[in-house]
């Protein structure tokens, strides 16, 4: 089902994937996934059921992550806040969608210490409840708003079935919560945030993703519409990569978030939320990582470029004082840049050690390469080595680096569009979902006929493409995959299977 990078030959990648111990893709991907994200050293199991602990190399990544989006919130007019853990539990019962949607994931604190708590606590799987009811205070007219808020932390949803970063019972990400004075303000909020996860995901992760609205069976509990950016992992699998959602007036009527406008009225405020989580490392993994382990993105990649001083015992350490001044010209040009010390560790070791944690670019440099004033130079997506002037290697890095970013969405979004087809009979519909397809279909918009869909194949609805969607955003009309009906969308659904 996956494709081969066209790097090297099937046999050259099976040998090189036994000595690196990592399972091929097209073996086993469930394995080869899991596998890298513990030889790459990104995270580890914890002693707490569900639970991960993130290394060094996958915090930095996510810290990267982070510093991108928080910037980019900020220019925005968007202020960050934090808000506690703990939710009573009275809040999330007061709306109704939302705690039938999150009632089976809650983890619950009833006691401290020895005592009984008179009124449950639960642990956050969301903030609208207890950020409403902080708004209500603070909200007293539209002077007030637009409230552009959003915080960094984690969340905890049971899981029962964990895979790292993808699903677990304490995950990672930053909600955002906004209040606006009129309905057309919060929905060009949504929109607004949709649009930047797509640039970050295209520009920075090089990531094909699709914008879309979620069916309503799809929909975020107590969301009047949910929108999300889809993306396609290399085994055919959707990963829902970001959402954003018009929360209407549902959770200000719940927390009396109210405001007196311009004309003297009482109106209750119009409300989004959005988020992207620590699932996004997942996907960075997924859609871009081969048999020889990952691939980081080069501009969100915690090491950009790896030195590797080549050397005798006699003369190692001159080797590595050489390659600390390499890493500092690359430095001055904002590069992350790292120079592997190890001693008594083999270059070969070093070189499948890197290429497995997907550093963009290695550089060797040993005696003779100094003596000529060149170095080694290799892509993590190529097998070939390039010797180069020093100076062209260093000055041309930046540049480099972009050409691998270029050629790793290039590749993710050949194969999103060679694995999405169409299909307008339900045989045709289960048989390309079963080939591991994303398939594009019209669709009734009856929530039963999406169960039984998902019943029969396991897939369901990602997305219904917007108009100006990068891709799959072609209107039209058609007669409903499953049961015949006329289609309820204008245009075709994606269905896929999912993480």
């Amino acid at each position: 089902m996956t494709k081969d990078s066209g790097k090297q030959d099937s046999g050259k990648q099976d040998k090189k994937a036994q000595q690196y111990g990592v399972t091929p893709q097209s073996v086993d991907f469930n394995d080869w996934y899991n596998e890298v994200v513990k030889k790459a050293d990104l995270a580890d199991n914890s002693p707490v059921a569900g639970a991960m602990v993130v290394k060094p190399y996958g915090s930095a990544l996510w810290e990267n992550i982070q510093r991108w989006l928080d910037d980019r919130f900020k220019a925005t007019g968007h202020e960050s806040l934090v808000f506690p853990t703990l939710i009573p539990m009275s809040f999330i019962m007061k709306e109704a969608d939302h705690v039938e949607g999150f009632a089976p994931e809650l983890f619950t604190v009833n006691k401290i210490g020895t005592e009984e708590l008179a009124e449950p606590y639960v642990m956050r799987p969301t903030s609208e409840t207890i950020i409403g009811h902080m708004w209500s205070g603070w909200l007293n007219s539209y002077r007030d708003l637009p409230f552009l808020h959003y915080q960094w932390g984690s969340v905890f949803r049971a899981e029962l079935r964990t895979k790292a970063f993808l699903r677990t019972s304490e995950f990672y990400w930053h909600e955002g919560h906004t209040a606006h004075a009129a309905e057309d303000e919060a929905r060009a909020e949504v929109r607004t945030i949709l649009d930047l996860y797509h640039e970050f995901c295209r520009d920075v992760l090089a990531l094909p993703v699709v914008r879309g609205e979620k069916t309503a069976s799809e929909r975020f509990a107590g969301a009047v519409s949910t929108f999300s950016i889809e993306g396609m992992m290399r085994d055919g699998k959707a990963l829902q990569s970001g959402t954003s959602h018009y929360l209407g007036q549902n959770f200000s009527r719940a927390f009396d978030v109210k405001f007196q406008t311009r004309e003297q009225k009482e109106e209750f405020a119009h409300t989004t939320s959005w988020a992207i989580s620590s699932r996004i490392i997942g996907a960075i993994i997924m859609t871009h990582g081969d048999d020889f382990g990952l691939m980081m993105p080069p501009r969100i990649a915690p090491i950009q470029v790896v030195i590797i001083p080549v050397g005798r015992k006699d003369n190692f350490d001159e080797m590595v004082a050489e390659g600390e001044k390499l890493a500092a010209e690359l430095r001055a040009q904002g590069l992350r840049v790292k120079v592997d010390k190890r001693d008594g560790v083999t270059n070969g070791f070093k070189y499948n050690d890197w290429e497995l944690k997907g550093v963009p670019v290695r550089v060797e440099l040993g005696p003779r390469d100094l003596e000529q004033g060149v170095v080694v130079v290799k892509n993590r997506n190529s097998s070939d080595k390039e010797t180069l002037a020093r100076a062209e290697a260093v000055g041309g890095m930046p540049a480099r680096l972009d050409t691998i970013h270029d050629w790793l969405l290039r590749r993710a979004t050949d194969y999103l569009l060679e694995h999405t087809v169409e299909a307008d009979d339900y045989d045709t519909f289960k048989q390309k979902i079963e080939e591991g397809n994303w398939v594009r279909s019209y669709h009734c918009g009856s929530a039963a006929c999406e169960a039984g869909i998902k019943e029969d194949t396991k897939a369901t609805t990602r997305n219904v493409p917007l108009d100006d969607a990068e891709f799959f955003n072609e209107q039209g009309s058609g007669k409903c995959v499953k049961c015949g009906m006329d289609s309820a969308y204008g245009k075709r659904v994606i269905f896929g299977r999912q993480y």
